[in-house]
């Protein structure tokens, strides 16, 4: 059901010029456009792909908008410009899990990677159906259809034949395909963005002769901050705007336009941008509010508002939003109405929020934080901060990329491309929406865990290398420190202070941070004694006591001559007699002298802050309030540092994981559920909405169920067996030996312990069964009807510990590892990271926990297996992602021996797939 409605999707694709196609399934009444785009096929076009020429064009456009075998694919390419046909794809089925596939482009069009789209959309689908396969046969002759091929990355088997070549290749986009894909992805995504911040024309429609209004301040910016190019005003009650011709319509300006700016009342704007479309612009921002963010109406707008850019290729930013900058020289664009002039500089920013962006501006000038661009998104309704990632990747103009975030549409695709560019260049985020007021219902430990915060976006960003910081201000203090200093090696700080409290509050600010305060050896201690009071403390923090400026720059020089630290963090309470602005230049000298790189912050505590000579020359010194602000700051880059320096991981690959055998119980357990019949265990955990009432459509497996799963993937469960009756629970007891637990299977318990549904260490065969019959009875008494009992083997040693997973609707599954126990919701001390894991992060999760200790034989405790645990959070990853209808599951407890791990209960929900 879910296959059928996805294979019938159309996607919007990004061409590597930043033009946009359209693809789709062919449907019957393409049938005329697919004539009319075969008929203007060049003959020798038409020779390589049929092998000859076609008589009947009729006939093949009829087989190719209804295909004759529903398993079969056909796909067009259009444009919106006259409903175009620009290409055609298809793979006709030639067994269970092969087919044949071909694809055509129309001669004006090729060259422009619309075959190796294509190409990849027909391999996605086909791996949807269970197509692993596809071959091709190619004229020798066809040399466009083998780059077709090579470009792709797609690992191709190629044998010569009489008169053609034979090719096969597996549809799943792996290794360097997906490498290839990407970088084409990442060359679209930068021509579309290269197109927006760098225009040669810019048309303002809706420039207003009013100074004080949206589009008089928009437009005087624009010729105030010395664009590069001409820039017009369209106005048709206006001859003249702001001293600058004006014209009725976009379609009246003479020569080409790159970019429009409109500001006009929302009703307005899709008709205008048919306009512009008419024009042949390919980037506009729209300016106006009054589309999604209003609900109803604002949402048709805003959809018209997109077909409108799909069908004639036009890149949007916002709607809603204030506007983009860019301030590279040889553009110097500020399409913006914000009040403040922004200065240059180095940091490239991205804001959903407008009047954030205001904010932005003006603190960052305050800050002496220059921008390279900035970007309002608004209501991001094309163009995305993914988009926008990719270009600055390879801006030479942008060193830091600053995100101020909402909301991240496309999660597993933002942590793809961050992991990528933070490599290069540092990511700066803070995101709104760390309450618990969306916390999600769950019926798990897991999805207690996850859903009480926005855990899910602290492990998106961790994993990516992102630097999440808590507060605006902290996202400054950051930015200032990443945009003008060079990383840290380390964690370990020296302090240097003219005054002993400044000096302690820093200390401990380090200490609460994660950073290290050493004590400076002797040899340091006597460098520093030579020019300092005698009554001077030497150790670290270094206090100069009398503060000169000459004593600053002279201990700057020495600490940093010292390998034993990493960064400096220099403290300044302004005396009497000594000029701040002497101190800051010393410090500023200091910095330009030092021996080795390494990061220095400074503390100015006054009320005047920093001094702006530590933003004059080459090397910018960043300046702040508070002890805490620097030691917060530097820690974030700390960490930013170790994530860098540290291999990215690797996600491993098992040879003993039987997929088809977990599908089969899967499938099987997915029959029995009937949509509409509510059935018990809870809500639909792990949404990214509230979630729904229970309308049937999941299920929690059996224990038998659940134990052949794990099987399937290499995970190993204590032995049990299913009984009916008390009396079949005893003889079970029996056979199996030893000490055993007792379960019961009832619809409707989350928590098994908390119910009374459990008995542990029971032997014997009577003990067993008058255990069962008295849980019978209390279950009996709060509502609970017991359908069948699960005796199962203890585990003795070990310790013990929850591995879990939700699925998240728009993160994908989400895993979780701490400690197990009735008060694990309580403690909360887990580990939460986005599926697939790499080796790193299965290994950095169980470091992590505070609990690690116990792992690690605290207290002469015996060592336990963490290889093996690692190896379990590998395994329930690569099961979660191959199987997306298990959407919530508890391994709790787990218990990790010394040798080995072994689950003891486990829970796991399935829900029936739906639609992409």
């Amino acid at each position: 059901m879910s296959t059928a409605m996805s294979q019938d999707r159309a996607r919007d694709t990004i061409l590597r010029d930043g033009s946009s196609i359209r693809v789709r399934p062919a449907r019957p009444e393409d049938e005329p456009a697919l004539v009319v785009f075969l008929a203007g096929l060049a003959p020798e076009s038409r020779r390589m792909r049929f092998g000859g020429m076609v008589a009947d064009l009729d006939g093949l456009a009829h087989r190719w908008a209804v295909p004759a075998d529903p398993a079969d694919c056909s796909l067009i390419a259009e444009t919106g410009i006259a409903d175009r046909i620009i290409g055609h794809a298809s793979y006709d089925c030639v067994g269970s899990d092969s087919a044949e596939v071909a694809f055509i482009v129309a001669d004006d069009c090729q060259g422009r990677g619309i075959a190796t789209l294509l190409l990849e959309e027909l391999a996605e689908r086909a791996q949807e159906v269970g197509i692993s396969t596809f071959c091709a046969e190619v004229l020798p002759e066809n040399g466009r259809m083998f780059q077709v091929f090579r470009e792709s990355g797609f690992p191709t088997h190629v044998r010569a034949e009489p008169g053609s070549v034979s090719i096969e290749f597996a549809t799943a986009l792996e290794g360097p395909a997906r490498e290839r894909f990407e970088r084409r992805e990442q060359i679209a995504a930068a021509a579309a963005v290269r197109a927006l911040l760098k225009p040669s024309t810019i048309a303002v429609i809706g420039a207003s002769r009013r100074r004080g209004t949206i589009g008089g301040e928009l437009f005087h910016n624009l010729l105030s901050g010395g664009f590069t190019g001409p820039v017009y005003p369209v106005n048709p009650n206006a001859d003249v705007v702001q001293s600058v011709a004006a014209y009725r319509s976009i379609r009246d300006i003479p020569g080409p336009v790159d970019l429009a700016v409109i500001v006009l009342p929302a009703e307005c704007a899709v008709d205008t941008l048919r306009e512009c479309a008419d024009k042949g612009v390919k980037t506009v921002v729209v300016i106006s509010p009054g589309f999604a963010e209003i609900g109803g109406q604002g949402q048709d707008r805003q959809r018209a508002l997109l077909t409108v850019c799909r069908q004639a290729g036009i890149r949007l930013v916002g709607p809603n939003c204030m506007g983009v900058i860019n301030l590279e020289p040889d553009v110097q664009m500020n399409a913006t109405y914000s009040p403040t002039a922004p200065t240059g500089g180095k940091v490239s920013f991205f804001s959903q929020s407008g009047a954030l962006g205001l904010a932005i501006i003006g603190h960052a000038n305050r800050l002496g934080l220059g921008l390279s661009s900035f970007i309002s998104i608004g209501n991001k309704a094309d163009l995305s901060g993914n988009d926008f990632l990719q270009f600055w990747e390879d801006d030479p103009a942008t060193s830091v990329i600053a995100l101020y975030l909402e909301s991240v549409g496309n999660p597993r695709k933002f942590a793809r491309i961050a992991r990528r560019v933070g490599r290069s260049k540092p990511i700066i985020a803070v995101k709104s929406g760390r309450s618990a007021a969306g916390a999600r219902a769950t019926s798990s430990h897991t999805g207690a865990l996850i859903g009480a915060s926005d855990v899910t976006v602290d492990a998106l960003f961790h994993q990516a290398g992102v630097v999440r910081t808590d507060t605006l201000g902290e996202f400054f203090d950051v930015a200032s420190l990443l945009a003008n200093q060079p990383l840290p090696a380390g964690r370990r700080v020296a302090i240097l202070t003219n005054g002993g409290g400044p000096g302690i509050l820093a200390a401990d600010a380090c200490d609460a941070d994660g950073l290290t305060v050493p004590t400076l050896p002797a040899e340091i201690q006597t460098a520093l004694a030579e020019f300092l009071p005698p009554e001077a403390a030497l150790a670290n923090p270094v206090d100069t006591i009398e503060g000169s400026p000459e004593s600053f720059r002279r201990a700057i020089g020495v600490l940093a001559g010292w390998d034993g630290i990493d960064a400096i963090i220099v403290l300044f309470v302004p005396p009497l007699v000594t000029k701040t602005e002497d101190v800051a230049v010393a410090i500023r000298d200091a910095v330009l002298e030092l021996p080795r790189k390494i990061p220095v912050l400074t503390v100015f505590m006054s009320a005047e802050g920093g001094p702006a000579e530590l933003r004059v020359g080459p090397i910018k010194v960043p300046a702040y309030s508070y002890p805490e602000e620097a030691s917060r700051a530097l820690a974030h880059v700390v960490r930013y540092a170790e994530w860098l320096s540290t291999p990215l991981g690797s996600i491993p690959h098992f040879d003993d994981l039987r997929e088809d055998g977990a599908a089969a119980v899967l499938a099987a357990a997915l029959a029995e559920i009937k949509p509409g019949t509510p059935t018990p265990g809870g809500t639909l955990a792990g949404s990214s909405l509230p979630a729904p009432a229970d309308d049937g459509r999941s299920r929690w497996l059996r224990p038998d169920e659940v134990a052949r799963v794990l099987e399937c993937y290499g995970i190993a469960t204590a032995p049990g067996r299913l009984a009916e009756t008390p009396q079949e629970a005893g003889r079970a007891a029996a056979e199996i030996g030893g000490p055993v637990a007792l379960k019961a299977v009832a619809a409707g318990i989350v928590h098994k312990a908390e119910a009374g549904a459990v008995a542990l260490s029971l032997e014997g065969a009577a003990a067993v069964e008058a255990a069962a019959v008295q849980m019978t009875a209390t279950l009996a008494a709060a509502g609970h009807a017991v359908e069948r009992y699960f005796v199962q083997r203890m585990v003795a040693g070990g310790v013990e510990m929850l591995v879990g997973v939700v699925h998240d609707r728009l993160f994908g599954p989400v895993i979780a590892c701490g400690p197990s126990g009735a008060d694990v919701e309580l403690v909360r001390d887990v580990a939460v990271r986005i599926t697939p894991l790499t080796d790193r992060d299965a290994g950095e999760m169980i470091r992590s926990l505070a609990t690690f200790p116990l792992l690690d034989g605290y207290r002469n405790a015996a060592r336990v297996d963490v290889a093996a645990l690692e190896e379990t959070l590998l395994r329930v990853s690569a099961m979660v992602e191959a199987h997306p209808e298990i959407v919530e599951m508890d391994c709790s407890p787990l218990i990790v021996l010394e040798r080995g791990v072994v689950v003891v209960d486990a829970r796991i929900r399935i829900e029936l797939p739906q639609a992409r």
